[in-house]
């Protein structure tokens, strides 16, 4: 008749810490190289976003495309990153009147239901304006308080500075949800 063998003390609760170790290792690599978490600073993405919203952002293997929000990495002067919306893309030509406040990409008047109000404010990029290969063209939904690439200050962002597209805002719950 086989005897069985002792259980040793605290077998178990080394397996559980393990287990845990483990499970951490693995949000920690999965938030490093897929998912960032990241906090808006500033009102220039009202109404789609606003000040202190916290927001789920995918960053792995994306490519900008027109219309998606982005963060920007912190390379800028304001030393955080920044979020912002993709108007145009490299060879895009941009077009922005004041007066009306509508801005155009290749010809075709944007549709944009998500900005504050129509555009007037300016800064010292000319219109038109060709985007430079391999870069975006990015504003804010709030045009008139939006520091963006109507700005020679801020520019057209090098696609490789973007971060990632934001998915999801999550806090507050009041502003949860997916971010169009």
């Amino acid at each position: 008749m086989e005897q069985s063998q002792p259980a040793v003390r605290g077998q178990g609760l080394l397996e559980w810490y393990e287990a845990l170790i483990s499970a951490a290792l693995v949000l920690v690599l999965v938030f490093s190289f897929f998912f960032r978490i990241i906090q808006v600073d500033g009102e220039s993405m009202v109404p789609t976003l606003e000040n202190g919203d916290k927001l789920v952002v995918w960053g792995a293997g994306y490519e900008p495309q027109r219309g998606d929000v982005v963060i920007v990495d912190s390379y800028t002067s304001y030393g955080r990153p920044l979020v912002k919306r993709v108007i145009a893309k490299g060879g895009d030509t941009i077009s922005i009147d004041y007066a009306t406040g509508t801005v155009e990409v290749n010809g075709k008047v944007l549709e944009e239901d998500y900005i504050a109000e129509p555009t007037y404010l300016g800064y010292d990029v000319e219109f038109p304006y060709t985007v430079p290969e391999g870069t975006v063209f990015v504003m804010g939904d709030n045009r008139n308080a939006s520091m963006d690439s109507r700005s020679s200050y801020v520019g057209c962002i090098d696609e490789q500075d973007i971060l990632g597209k934001v998915l999801l805002c999550f806090l507050p719950f009041s502003d949860f949800g997916v971010v169009k």
